[in-house]
């Protein structure tokens, strides 16, 4: 990949889409991982204004620290860069209390860790309607066609897509190119969504590496039949995921009416 290029492509495709569209700049959920700091990164370097909002809602430590020192990196080294950081612990906790109880609580976790997802698309396009910004999305290739491993309506709520079509080690690398802090760039990836240290790699059961080959496995043709030991089991858990999560990846089914019962 020819990641200068690369990243001069995106950052001017930003820079025609918000002027297409009228809008000022960006705003951008940022999270403490590489998504998010390569998004806001190449937000930042359209020359527009670009708003980072830290959004925690029981956070794991790291990660809130993670995020806060990429605001302060990116206002560093961009003037045009502001950063708002709003608790929604608070919020959370009270829908949670507003809800009916259930029986076992951890029928619940999934329902309220893509909750967390929905609050904070809700937020990003508050501050968006304030300011006359675009939200800016942060999945990549892997993440929004390849396993679906997003919430619907909610870090998939989004008004573009900067790296969307590009794999998770081609983030990385342009990450590097523009000097994402370390930290960063090193930890982890995590959706950040259940407020404890599990990895996208414990949900998901491969490595994003592992989904990259599978992704290019299933592009080719190939079919679990073809393979075995590790490779197999890879390429099963991603057409699982990826055959569940079509829902997410296709337009939403719309009843049409035949002309004939319009008449």
């Amino acid at each position: 990949m020819k990641t200068e290029k690369v990243i001069d492509h995106i950052v001017e495709w930003l820079k025609n889409y918000a002027a297409n569209a009228r809008v000022k700049g960006f705003v951008i959920g940022v999270s403490g991982g590489i998504d998010s700091a390569v998004t806001s990164t190449l937000c930042a370097r359209t020359g527009l204004p670009t708003l980072c909002l830290e959004m925690p809602i029981h956070q794991a430590e790291s990660q809130v620290t993670r995020a806060v020192h990429h605001i302060n990196w990116l206002k560093e080294n961009y003037r045009n860069v502001s950063g708002q950081n709003v608790n929604l612990t608070p919020v959370f906790d009270s829908m949670v209390n507003s809800f009916p109880a259930v029986e076992k609580e951890e029928d619940r976790f999934m329902a309220l860790a893509n909750t967390r997802a929905r609050l904070r698309m809700t937020t990003l396009y508050y501050f968006a309607a304030l300011n006359g910004y675009l939200v800016a999305g942060t999945g990549n290739k892997v993440e929004d066609f390849g396993v679906g491993f997003y919430t619907k309506y909610g870090d998939g709520g989004v008004d573009l897509s900067p790296i969307a079509d590009l794999l998770k080690s081609e983030v990385y690398a342009i990450a590097k190119e523009m000097g994402v802090i370390e930290s960063i760039r090193t930890a982890p990836p995590t959706d950040g969504l259940w407020g404890d240290d599990r990895t996208d790699e414990d949900q998901i059961g491969a490595t994003y590496p592992e989904l990259e080959w599978a992704m290019k496995m299933v592009e080719k043709g190939k079919k679990i039949e073809d393979f075995s030991g590790r490779e197999k089991e890879v390429l099963s858990i991603y057409l699982k995921f990826n055959t569940a999560n079509q829902h997410k990846m296709l337009p939403i089914p719309v009843c049409v009416i035949p002309d004939s019962l319009k008449m």
